[in-house]
């Protein structure tokens, strides 16, 4: 990266130090990183090492947690660190919980701002209170930015967003990061909880031109226009985030509303995880000059481009409480070299959790998949949850247009049992609506038999 701006001596990371005007400063780190994304792959690793032997170091000095965890490590240089970062425990949230305030920097770098406390969702069953600094939710916004101008939305548009922990209002802008930037539209916020035949009648009547949700929430909306035939008409873009991406949601997106989709896939801890690739919206980008990721198979080992294994983290900017090798609980698929040019490492899909797996009684175990068109050529469908209950039977929570007739069921029945590879004994159980769970994250296949703590 340039030496243009000053070079914080703590991080290594050049970027102008607070209290800077925000707005120069994210101009700053966003010109780094519209270099920085075409670095070749080795580069771009060469980089992370070194940020990660400076996070190291701190959290081995100033954490009372990890002072444990990194003993015996030699992190003196890049090399070090890379020939035995496999010897460096897997964090997990069990972890984190039990760990609390173990895992808080006690000497917090004075140039990397104020301490600011976050909350997770909780959709786990585990619920957890963290820190980070101004420094590193700055980086938050540099990469919302970057998401932005990748998908070349336009600023002057309005820009509804309807998920949790907000209340409906109009607000004047985008957000703190973008506004500091780029005179913008209004933004419009809805909680995901209200009804669904409400949060579409909000669209048509404030009809933004970007819309931001939970993929789950997506397809319920996309489904009932069809279904009356409704869309906003100034609508040109949809993102979403915060939950398993469906495999045919893209296609229902284009087939109703005519228009994209851009999937993000981050959590509370880290931010920013991968953004969807600008060209080849099958990639996800890994954000990596602000997290480590590594998707590792069952023995531990980094899985090759095809494979599918679990997502461990290291957050490179966090010092108030690193998060070192964490084990987020998604599983994910490497993707090969993006033929977009980036150098930034690619996962060609993210998979939900271990519980969203389903349980064939041979052992096996494979993520289940329930297009749209499947239920809608038997039944008027408006929303399903499975759950595997047991060896043989799935429980399938059912909310439709209308009451079902015998037909109907046997139909849905069959569908299900072909797409889940076995004749499970399928209890549909029609219900008036599908509450969502209070971390606002919808799953729609669930297996119980797992304990969720796993």
């Amino acid at each position: 990266m340039t030496d243009a701006l000053p070079r914080s001596t703590v991080t290594g990371l050049v970027w102008p130090a607070l209290p800077d005007s925000v707005g120069a400063s994210l101009l700053a780190v966003h010109y780094q990183l519209a270099q920085s994304e075409w670095w070749p792959a080795p580069r771009l690793a060469e980089a992370s090492r070194g940020q990660l032997g400076v996070l190291l170091r701190h959290a081995r000095d100033t954490v009372p947690a990890y002072a444990a965890r990194l003993a015996g490590l030699p992190l003196d240089d890049a090399d070090s660190v890379t020939a035995h970062w496999q010897h460096v425990p897997l964090l997990r949230r069990a972890d984190v919980q039990a760990l609390g305030d173990d895992l808080h920097s006690r000497t917090v770098p004075a140039d990397h701002g104020q301490v600011i406390e976050y909350h997770t969702s909780g959709s786990t069953g585990r619920p957890l209170r963290g820190v980070e600094t101004e420094l590193s939710h700055f980086f938050f916004g540099a990469l919302n930015l970057r998401e932005h101008l990748w998908q070349r939305r336009d600023f002057a548009g309005s820009f509804a967003a309807i998920r949790t922990n907000v209340s409906q209002a109009r607000l004047s802008g985008w957000g703190r990061a973008i506004e500091a930037v780029f005179q913008t539209g209004p933004a419009l916020t809805l909680p995901i909880y209200t009804a669904l035949d409400v949060q579409l009648d909000w669209l048509l009547e404030h009809d933004p031109d970007y819309l931001l949700t939970h993929p789950s929430n997506l397809r319920g909306l996309l489904l009932l226009a069809q279904e009356r035939a409704a869309r906003p008409a100034r609508l040109k873009g949809l993102s979403s985030f915060g939950e398993q991406l469906p495999d045919d949601l893209r296609a229902l997106c284009r087939q109703i509303w005519g228009l994209p989709l851009a999937d993000v896939y981050s959590c509370e801890e880290a931010g920013y995880i991968a953004l969807q690739c600008p060209q080849v919206p099958e990639h996800y980008h890994v954000q990596a000059e602000n997290v480590l990721v590594e998707v590792l198979d069952a023995a531990g080992r980094p899985c090759a481009a095809g494979d599918t294994g679990e997502v461990v983290l290291t957050t490179l900017h966090n010092f108030a409480m690193p998060l070192i090798r964490y084990a987020i609980g998604d599983y994910a698929q490497v993707g090969p070299p993006c033929a977009c040019g980036r150098g930034l490492p690619v996962l060609r899909r993210v998979h939900g959790r271990a519980r969203n797996l389903l349980r064939l009684p041979d052992g096996s175990r494979h993520w289940p998949s329930f297009p749209a068109q499947d239920w809608l050529a038997i039944a008027p469908v408006r929303q399903f949850r499975l759950r595997q209950t047991a060896a043989e039977r799935i429980e399938v929570d059912l909310v439709t247009a209308r009451p079902l007739d015998s037909a109907e069921e046997a139909g849905l029945q069959t569908m299900l049992q072909s797409r889940l590879g076995h004749p499970f004994r399928i209890a549909l159980q029609p219900l008036a609506d599908i509450p969502r769970p209070p971390g606002g994250k919808f799953e729609d296949f669930v297996c119980d038999m797992d304990d969720p703590s796993a």
